[in-house]
């Protein structure tokens, strides 16, 4: 791995673990084995490198949802899919856990890709539901912003609650409860 790769890397792991703020130079420099001229080489400064990997999670974090929710099946099982995935639950979310980060949310470089993701996670949650709904699976009345916004919030909400018990078991209640709710009904 080259070295601007590792930095990356490096600072993505950082991220998830401690923060923007819990995340010094220092830090990221021996989490990626590099010379203390090697970020600044390659990177203007720390958010600089910190935007570049907030982009590399958030494409991340795109790439697998949408291999699960356009893979195969109804838009009923591809949503179940989506939130029954395998997921480091008790780690939290890496780009969920970045809107908690109060340096990330107060500038709009480091919060863009962050909105972004999330904007485009519902959007796609909600075709899927204005497909379910056309199919007859979903009832017509249902609001397909308001199903995608509850879906990605029970995600996110369930990250926070199995970190606090430190357990997934109410991530994986939080799930059932959802999809209990949402389940087809037979006509």
């Amino acid at each position: 791995m080259s070295t601007p790769e590792r930095l990356i890397e490096s600072t993505r792991e950082l991220l998830w673990e401690r923060g923007y703020t819990g995340t010094s130079p220092k830090a990221i420099l021996e989490r990626a084995d590099a010379g203390q001229g090697s970020m600044y080489h390659h990177f203007k400064g720390k958010p600089d490198l910190a935007l570049a990997a907030i982009r590399r999670t958030a494409e991340e974090m795109r790439a697998t949802a949408a291999g699960v929710l356009d893979g195969p099946g109804t838009p009923y099982e591809r949503i179940e899919a989506y939130l029954r995935r395998e997921r480091a639950v008790l780690r939290g979310c890496p780009v969920g856990r970045l809107t908690m980060d109060p340096d990330v949310i107060a500038s709009p470089e480091l919060r863009a890709p962050v909105d972004e993701t999330l904007d485009w996670l519902r959007g796609r949650i909600a075709g899927i539901v204005e497909e379910g709904k056309a199919q007859g699976q979903f009832a017509p009345g249902l609001d397909a912003g308001e199903i995608a916004a509850a879906v990605v919030a029970t995600v996110q909400g369930g990250y926070v609650l199995a970190r606090a018990s430190g357990s997934p078991a109410v991530f994986d209640a939080g799930v059932r409860g959802l999809l209990s709710l949402l389940a087809p009904r037979p006509s």
